[in-house]
């Protein structure tokens, strides 16, 4: 018998190459988060349980040089990524076209979502304390699982329904922004800053 696995939903995990570079982006991270009220008052009429600077800034590189210097780290990540998945660039390119803050403390979570016009979504995590929230990625064909048999105990994670990952300070998570998940409730009383972005292909 032959089993033939078919379309692939791929996370690219790697690492900040300088603990210099993590450092720069905690001082920048807060300095955005002090003198930014439009993020606040944004995140008390949403009722989002920490800080973001998703809808109020859109120039992070352009007010701190650790956020420009993230998008050079990001850049050759994303190509890397684009490659894994044999996409075609041809003439065109992959560009950052947005670069956000997101601070949660004890109880911050984020409900499933997805990045729309976006081919690259992803998180650098700047600092995560032990009990920090997990990120949890969702199988694209749930919906069509309506009247699947529980799995095993002990499936291996190819089969699993969901899956989550304990990210570390330092790490970088890329996948693609068509991909549903959320960010668990942190346990954790002290800050959990992460720097999520999207990727656009551009002809």
């Amino acid at each position: 018998m032959t089993q033939i696995s078919l379309f692939a939903t791929n996370i690219h995990q790697t690492r900040l190459p300088e603990r210099a570079l993590l450092d720069e982006l905690v001082e920048a991270a807060w300095m955005i988060e002090d003198g930014d009220q439009a993020g606040h008052d944004w995140c008390d009429r949403e009722g989002y349980p920490g800080y973001t600077s998703y809808a109020s800034l859109d120039d992070l590189p352009n007010r701190a040089p650790a956020f420009a210097d993230l998008v050079d780290v990001l850049d050759g990540h994303a190509a890397a990524f684009a490659d894994a998945q044999h996409w075609d660039i041809g003439s065109g390119k992959l560009q950052c076209d947005s670069l956000w803050i997101n601070i949660l403390g004890e109880g911050g979570h984020h409900s499933g979502h997805i990045h729309p016009n976006s081919v690259i979504s992803g998180t650098c995590y700047v600092a995560i304390p032990d009990g920090a929230g997990r990120i949890k990625f969702e199988d694209p064909r749930l919906p069509m699982l309506m009247a699947a048999p529980p799995l095993k105990e002990g499936a291996p994670a190819v089969s699993q329904r969901f899956h989550y990952v304990s990210p570390r300070t330092g790490d970088i998570l890329m996948w693609e922004s068509w991909l549903r998940h959320e960010v668990m409730a942190s346990q954790s009383e002290e800050a959990r800053i992460s720097i999520s972005f999207n990727y656009a292909f551009v002809d």
